[in-house]
């Protein structure tokens, strides 16, 4: 049996490459590896999701833990049990993929993923030969709700401010932000408008949620909403609408989230951190208002780690999976629509006005396929490099270049931003050429 983590747990086809025998061993190498008398285990709504999480309970337990299953759960929420009760957990789910897929992520004790040599570790141990599984395994799992705890942490991130007079209208994704997002917005004083909530185990992510917005810009504008919140399928991330309708994205809210917390004094070494991905607009934005910007390669395992290694607060992605590390150990799509609120609400500014302290500049992106040793050779290709710097000096200070491998096909990924489409085009042509000739079969 194979299997291996990618950049947030192991993904595939539902009970066809994740099957149940996998969840089995998977929760079995876990249990040994991470060794704890509880692990916690959550799940999204999605139809496979029943049959492997109590596989993967049935594997823990017989890896010798205690589990606690917390049901229908947003990957934060357990996130936070799993720190707040010192166990580590176990999240099934595909976050923003659609229904047939399905996925498992692991946080150790704490709350926090699971770093290379631990994954390296439970890689390993998924080869050892076991024995049948004891007879006494459904004794060893509990079910438990989720924990008020979590409503009151979210909410305790308003600093006892409130929402009241605001009307925000919020899109689930038929995932597991419908458990528990209207009613802390509610409580919260919010007026909630809220649409995707009704999950029926396919229709998770279903042109609806972070993925597809538009619904949910159609409903701001009809129910006449301050702002709208998109979460994905388990509500680690979050993109907004404002009252025009207009997509604010991830790069958007982390910048005016960055400017908010500066000028509240709550942004240590005025510092953000973002990946390689973030438009090139948010760099400039930072620059003019004197914020530093440390880069790390995609993946908010990355940004999370930059961001405890420095004591620096606040960073994410441009997929909205933002991080604020000293309140929560992970992404948090909830805690993250809160700050946003909370900034519209306590400055009096439309989220249009606060998100325009960055421009986006026009960004396009190729997948270039390349032969199997493709990606191996690209940082040798030495005419692909060179290509790649006189691109870059022709775009100047208001552009830029990145190329990337795949780290799941084998394509390379070729990004071009600059102030003028038509020049961002014709370099990103230019690239893919110079790749597929470089590093082609």
């Amino acid at each position: 049996m194979t299997l291996s983590f990618g950049t947030d747990g192991i993904r595939g086809v539902a009970l066809v490459e994740l099957t149940a025998e996998v969840a089995l061993r998977l929760g079995q190498a876990a249990a040994t590896v991470l060794g704890n008398d509880e692990f916690l285990i959550g799940r999204d709504t999605r139809r496979s999701g029943p049959a492997l999480q109590a596989a993967l309970a049935a594997g823990l337990a017989a890896g010798g833990a205690t589990v606690v299953d917390l049901g229908v759960v947003p990957t934060p929420a357990l996130a936070f049990c799993s720190a707040e009760r010192g166990s580590p957990a176990a999240m099934v789910s595909a976050s923003h993929n659609p229904y047939t897929d399905n996925g498992i992520k692991l946080f150790a004790a704490g709350g926090r993923k699971l770093p290379d040599a631990l994954e390296a570790r439970i890689e390993v141990e998924l080869k050892a030969e076991r024995e049948s599984l004891p007879a006494d395994v459904r004794d060893r799992v509990r079910t438990e709700a989720l924990p008020r705890s979590y409503v009151e942490h979210l909410l305790g991130s308003l600093g006892g401010r409130r929402l009241d007079g605001l009307r925000v209208a919020i899109d689930c994704a038929n995932g597991a932000a419908s458990v528990v997002a209207p009613d802390v917005l509610a409580t919260a004083g919010a007026d909630v408008v809220t649409i995707n909530d009704r999950p029926d185990g396919t229709n998770i992510n279903d042109h609806c949620g972070s993925t597809h917005p538009e619904s949910l810009q159609a409903t701001v504008l009809d129910r006449g909403a301050d702002l709208g919140l998109a979460f994905d399928g388990d509500a680690d991330r979050v993109l907004a609408v404002d009252a025009d309708g207009a997509l604010v994205d991830g790069d958007q809210l982390i910048a005016l989230l960055a400017l908010d917390r500066r000028e509240r004094r709550a942004l240590p070494g005025d510092t953000v951190v973002v990946t390689v991905m973030t438009n090139l607009g948010f760099r400039i934005a930072m620059r003019e208002h004197g914020i530093a910007v440390h880069e790390t390669p995609v993946g908010d395992r990355h940004v999370l780690e930059a961001l405890e290694a420095n004591g620096w607060a606040l960073g994410g992605e441009q997929s909205g999976h933002i991080i604020f590390r000293d309140v929560a150990t992970t992404g948090d799509g909830l805690l993250t629509g809160l700050a946003v609120c909370d900034a519209v609400a306590r400055t009096g500014r439309a989220l249009a006005e606060l998100a325009a302290v960055m421009t986006r500049l026009p960004q396009v992106l190729r997948n270039v396929p390349v032969a199997a040793d493709g990606r191996a050779r690209l940082g040798d290709a030495t005419a692909l490099w060179e290509e790649v710097r006189a691109v870059e000096a022709a775009l100047g200070s208001t552009g830029r270049v990145l190329l990337r491998p795949s780290g799941t096909e084998p394509v390379v990924r070729v990004m071009i931003e600059a102030a003028d489409p038509d020049q961002a085009a014709a370099a990103v042509e230019r690239l893919c050429a110079a790749v597929a000739r470089e590093l082609g079969s």
